[in-house]
């Protein structure tokens, strides 16, 4: 049997051939393969499996295709392949990033400069979540402070503020965004400059913070001021005017209505457009929060942008519905504040006994539980856009690091039993890849509540 795998890059035209170089050395070399031959664009392989051969040939351009042929019975074998496949291209446009200079703008919102994902950036990305749980347990410190100093009216106090916490979410994730997107501005232009790493100092080097905000202010008035979007040509112009020549195939630009995919996924869900903002930010992530559907908001970075296509934008949007349609933010609000109260009443001779301890349960508890939302959202992405392969695509693009680590059983273990609200990746991908009858489902929490216990036990079992 023959199959095809279209898979979307964010490379410039230069580096095609270098990413077919990168999985011939890097992948394909030391691995059970022979038969590599590379012809410009074009990259052959075959890998003999005992019970038959895999045919392989890869074609480079902005949609790589991976086109494998192969015995039935050899399937399995097969899908690992492409599976290797995509996350070596992740991994060689990971690289990529650590030397690219990338312009955003939206019109008629303020030039401010891209942040890479820096340490600090990603300590943010760990509180990006439609439940604000990581936002909870940071203000846990906070309870016990209050609670000395006011005693049992502490409580009444905690649970007055959590609630508020909750109530403002939306106004809260607000400010971690930068540019406002609405029907009058709905789009994110975007242009990136490839550079060989040397080029790439050189530019940092020589323009600095102040250049180019300067160099991205003389774009914007050349094109969105009048009207139209950004070019490479009108960027390559301007960098030219301050001294720095770039070679056309190192250009890549695009354009995204951000509005029209959100609206889109809003109206498939039958709820308002919830309040977009976006965080220009190289960190590929999107959260959703806020009390009530009609007091939503999305915010999503540049980096996802960035990294993926406009439809996997609309399957990751499609999950950040499903937490607003679902009312998660004050359902898990509603379990954090029960656990409290239990904590300091009827548990309270447990918690006194071993405080850590209790702590260590509690929470992680609750984030288990979180997981069965975090799976919902999912599966209601599937369920109303329609398109589940396409999520877990995207899913692998964002997370193909903490997908490769789970290879192994512990890591897959411990990312069962992480604070983190999020099911391991693996079983999120395996999970949307292998979804059936997904449109008939009568009740998706419990689907997906089930569908958590299984993983974790699947894992156990593994394991041990």
């Amino acid at each position: 049997m023959i199959k095809e795998f279209v898979i979307g890059t964010e490379l410039a035209p230069a580096y095609y051939g270098d990413l077919l170089e990168f999985i011939r050395r890097y992948y394909l070399m030391p691995g059970d393969f022979n038969g590599i031959k590379r012809d410009g664009l074009r990259l052959v392989f075959r890998a003999w499996m005992g019970e038959g051969i895999i045919y392989g040939e890869i074609i480079a351009g902005e949609n790589l295709k991976l086109i494998l042929e192969y015995p039935a019975e050899l399937g399995e074998w097969a899908e690992t392949i492409y599976e290797d496949i995509f996350t070596s291209i992740q991994a060689f446009e990971d690289m990529m990033r650590q030397h690219t200079v990338y312009f955003a703008w939206v019109e008629g919102e303020d030039i401010i400069p891209e942040r890479p994902p820096t340490g600090k950036g990603m300590a943010s990305k760990g509180i990006f979540g439609s439940s604000m749980l990581l936002v909870y347990v940071l203000f846990f410190g906070v309870n016990i402070i209050l609670f000395i100093i006011l005693g049992f009216y502490a409580v009444i106090a905690i649970l007055l503020m959590q609630l508020g916490i909750i109530l403002l979410s939306d106004r809260i994730y607000a400010r971690m965004g930068e540019w406002v997107i609405t029907p009058e501005n709905p789009s994110v232009h975007i242009i990136q400059f490839q550079l060989p790493e040397d080029e790439f100092k050189f530019f940092i080097d020589k323009m600095g913070n102040e250049a180019i905000l300067k160099i991205k202010r003389e774009i914007y008035r050349l094109s969105l001021a009048d009207k139209r979007p950004p070019t490479c040509e009108d960027a390559r112009g301007v960098l030219e005017m301050y001294g720095f020549r770039c070679n056309p195939l190192y250009e890549r630009s695009k354009t995204v209505n951000l509005y029209s995919i959100i609206e889109d996924a809003a109206g498939a869900f039958g709820i308002p457009v919830p309040r977009i903002v976006l965080s220009n930010t190289m960190i590929a992530n999107a959260a959703a929060t806020g009390p009530s559907p009609s007091r939503g908001l999305v915010l999503v970075t540049t980096g996802l942008l960035v990294q993926l296509t406009d439809e996997e934008v609309l399957a990751v949007i499609g999950h950040e519905m499903g937490h607003l349609v679902g009312r998660d933010p004050i359902i898990l609000f509603s379990i954090v504040s029960a656990e409290f109260v239990m904590r300091l009443t009827v548990l309270l001779p447990v918690v006194l006994v071993s405080p850590l301890l209790y702590i260590i349960i509690a929470m992680g508890i609750i984030f288990f539980v979180a997981k069965f939302f975090e799976a919902r959202a999912d599966l209601l992405s599937a369920m109303v856009i329609g398109k589940p392969e396409v999520l877990a695509r995207a899913l692998r693009k964002i997370g193909y690091q903490k997908l490769a680590l789970e290879k192994s059983g512990s890591q897959r273990i411990s990312g069962w039993t992480a604070w983190d609200p999020h099911p391991p990746i693996y079983f999120r991908i395996k999970r949307l890849e292998t979804l059936k009858d997904y449109e008939n489902v009568k009740s998706p929490l419990i689907r997906s509540a089930v569908d958590v216990v299984r993983g974790f036990r699947d894992s156990l079992r593994q394991f041990f």
